[in-house]
């Protein structure tokens, strides 16, 4: 079974159409980066299928399960998003603590402070954390909450918006290696969108190249690794990466 599908998708802004026609196939437990420079829609594909971007056409899948316009508490059980700014998307006054158990509040599950702990050991932060408030931590501490939030329901499904850039090189190495440790050790597809190609070698299986709002190119990341790419807009890319050693991890 397919963990993403999406169908002839169209995505608008008012009367702006900034996704168009796209069609894509993720398994599960694969890995898969959207790439392409700034406006290509790489974002708004994950919006919309998050629930962010309600104005679309076209069919988007999840599981197997259809996604409707409206708000889907199954859904959200199934598919989580990480946002690209760690300083942004958790509530400055709310501790730690709070955030975490937040979701569980929403869905009616026990045990919140043992699933709490176990999610701060997940993603490697020690209890004396918990009870800390969002500006008490580094960006890397922060991006580490924000992943546990997103994995608190246990979804097998996570999106996930540059979830490295806003941060140092030697924190990004971090972050990458716990997403590629927590994906095995929990079975999780990860559906990325990054503009940094280092990061797409590391971290994922394949990649679709984007611009002006369609996929110009679906490749296996080794083609990306030995410059293999073939469209002449893969190959900008490829070429603006050169010399830029982006993230070691």
């Amino acid at each position: 079974m397919n963990a993403i599908s999406l169908s002839n998708l169209d995505i608008s802004y008012g009367d702006t159409k900034v996704v168009h026609g796209v069609n894509l196939e993720i398994a599960e437990g694969e890995s898969f980066a959207l790439v392409g420079e700034s406006g290509s829609g790489k974002s708004t594909i994950l919006r919309a299928i998050a629930g962010l971007a309600p104005d679309w056409t076209g069919a988007i899948s999840v599981l197997g399960k259809p996604r409707s316009h409206g708000v889907d508490r199954k859904f959200v059980t199934q598919c989580q998003m990480v946002f690209q700014d760690p300083y942004g998307s958790l509530h400055p006054r709310k501790t730690i603590d709070a955030v975490l158990s937040e979701p569980l509040i929403i869905h009616g599950l026990g045990n919140r402070g043992e699933r709490v702990e176990a999610m701060l050991k997940a993603v490697g932060l020690d209890q004396r954390f918990r009870f800390r408030f969002p500006h008490q931590l580094s960006g890397g501490q922060r991006q580490r909450v924000a992943i546990a939030r997103a994995l608190m329901l246990e979804p097998k499904v996570l999106l996930l918006d540059e979830p490295t850039s806003a941060l140092d090189v030697s924190v990004q190495a971090e972050i990458l290696n716990l997403l590629k440790r927590l994906r095995r050790e929990q079975g999780l597809t990860y559906l990325v969108v990054t503009h940094n190609l280092p990061v797409v070698s590391f971290l994922c299986d394949r990649l679709a190249v984007m611009r002006h709002g369609q996929i110009v190119e679906v490749a296996d990341v080794d083609q990306l690794k030995q410059g293999r790419l073939t469209q002449p807009y893969s190959q900008e890319l490829l070429a603006a990466t050169e010399g830029h050693a982006g993230v070691t991890a």
